[in-house]
């Protein structure tokens, strides 16, 4: 087998490969004979047909196969023998098919470029410091609460908070348009439902009054036929109902999985869950400092073909969260999954060499303890972790978090790290990402 690797540019490699003639024909020759054992063939009894016949009937699908096979098998052997990593699948062209010459083929194909890993001294990172403190447990409590709030109806005007049921027409231009009608619906006055102007002109309103309420729609509204045009809705309210927050009693605590306790058995429960997700707010905030550093300080060229499978990833992960059976994955503009499939191929790759380069293994100790941690949110922990333990594909996606963990640490022992104090409630804020953080670079770190 002769084989030549051309460089076409950047990652983009055009591989020649030559089959010597012997092998093809040997192998399509070792075809037809398993096929004339078998074949039935109008005036020959079955295992003797002629192999002319054999060859005229049965030659040319042989020899396709053949050379199907053969492609894949060499190409394997070809890239083994040069040293070569592809990324992705090859475009194959066959140059020579004719019978009783050597076969000859080009695959183009990128190849998985090589990362030099850059200083991690480079990086700077803030490691948010914090804890939970008794006003911030308080606080908690008043938003469970608040979250399951009652209403009862009550004989006066409306305020900020109540929950009114009404009815409502809207006109524009004098004529009713789409979704501007409802009955007996509920609305919180103050929740922001509305469109501005529309639960502050019911302020006040008393239960059996109707009133006329001039609006109007946003500019950037998402019913563009809509947006920045004035509106007039006739609105009935039916009822007016004050909030009552529930009390901390054990029915309360039964709602969050505390069947029988006190209120400090509650508090104690509560707690536990928000140091759990203050760690979890801390580490993430630190890894996205960490995965951004790492793409600052590392230039990589990125194969198209990961590029691409990411967007295809990412487009079927879109659908699956927001666009249900009615929208295909490949509807979706790749244009608007391209630069985050960039970042997590980019990050996926660099991650793999700072992997390869300092030898780390997921710490199976460091795994045992995230699938505790994971599983103390229920109510059967140990059924949970014997979950996780017996099904490869979910342990394998925890394996691959402790092992970004690990190579946050790695990149931290040598980072610029500078430690600041702040509240709980600062500490868990969202931050304004760059990109995708959580899990990013997990698509190509095993490639």
């Amino acid at each position: 087998m002769q084989v030549s690797v051309e460089t076409i540019s950047g990652l983009e490699r055009r591989m020649t490969v030559g089959i010597p003639a012997e092998r093809i024909e040997n192998e399509v020759n070792k075809r037809l004979q398993q096929t004339a054992s078998r074949a039935r063939v109008d005036g020959f009894r079955p295992g003797k047909v002629p192999m002319s016949v054999i060859k005229k009937r049965f030659g040319g699908s042989a020899r396709q196969e053949v050379i199907g096979e053969v492609i894949q098998s060499s190409f394997y052997e070809a890239i083994m023998q040069e040293k070569l990593n592809p990324a992705g699948a090859p475009s194959v062209e066959p140059k020579q098919l004719e019978e009783g010459k050597d076969f000859e083929y080009i695959a183009t194909f990128e190849v998985y470029p090589e990362v030099a890993l850059g200083d991690f001294a480079q990086i700077s990172v803030e490691r948010l410091d914090s804890e939970v403190t008794e006003e911030d447990l308080d606080k908690m409590l008043e938003i469970l609460r608040k979250q399951n709030t009652q209403f009862e109806v009550v004989e006066r005007a409306a305020q900020n908070e109540d929950q009114l049921t009404v009815d409502f027409t809207g006109r524009i231009d004098g004529e009713a348009f789409q979704g501007g009608t409802a009955s007996n619906t509920q609305l919180v006055l103050g929740s922001g439902r509305m469109i501005p102007g529309f639960e502050e002109g019911l302020v006040g309103a008393k239960a059996g009054e109707s009133r006329t309420l001039k609006v109007t729609f946003p500019e950037d509204y998402q019913n563009l036929e809509l947006a920045g045009k004035a509106a007039e809705f006739e609105v009935v309210v039916h009822s007016v109902a004050a909030p009552v927050l529930p009390e901390l009693n054990e029915d309360f605590f039964a709602k969050f999985g505390v069947e029988a306790g006190t209120l400090e058995d509650f508090r104690a429960e509560v707690r536990k869950n928000m140091e759990r997700e203050l760690r979890q707010a801390i580490k993430g905030k630190v890894k996205s400092q960490v995965m951004d550093g790492l793409l600052a300080t590392n230039s990589v060229d990125v194969p198209k073909a990961l590029v691409s499978s990411e967007i295809d990833r990412l487009r079927a992960q879109a659908v699956q969260q927001f666009g249900g059976a009615s929208i295909k994955p490949e509807q979706l503009p790749a244009e608007l999954f391209e630069e985050q499939a960039k970042r997590r191929v980019s990050l996926g790759l660099i991650v793999a060499e700072v992997v390869k380069q300092n030898d780390i293994k997921p710490d199976n100790d460091r795994v045992r303890s995230m699938v505790e941690e994971l599983a103390s949110a229920y109510q059967e922990p140990q059924q949970v972790i014997n979950w996780y333990y017996q099904n490869e594909q979910q342990l394998a996606e925890i394996q691959s978090v402790v092992l970004e963990e690990q190579v946050v640490d790695t990149v931290l022992q040598k980072a610029q790290v500078t430690d600041k104090k702040v509240s709980y409630e600062d500490a868990v804020k969202p931050a304004q990402p760059a990109g995708v953080q959580s899990g990013e670079a997990e698509s190509s770190a095993d490639e």
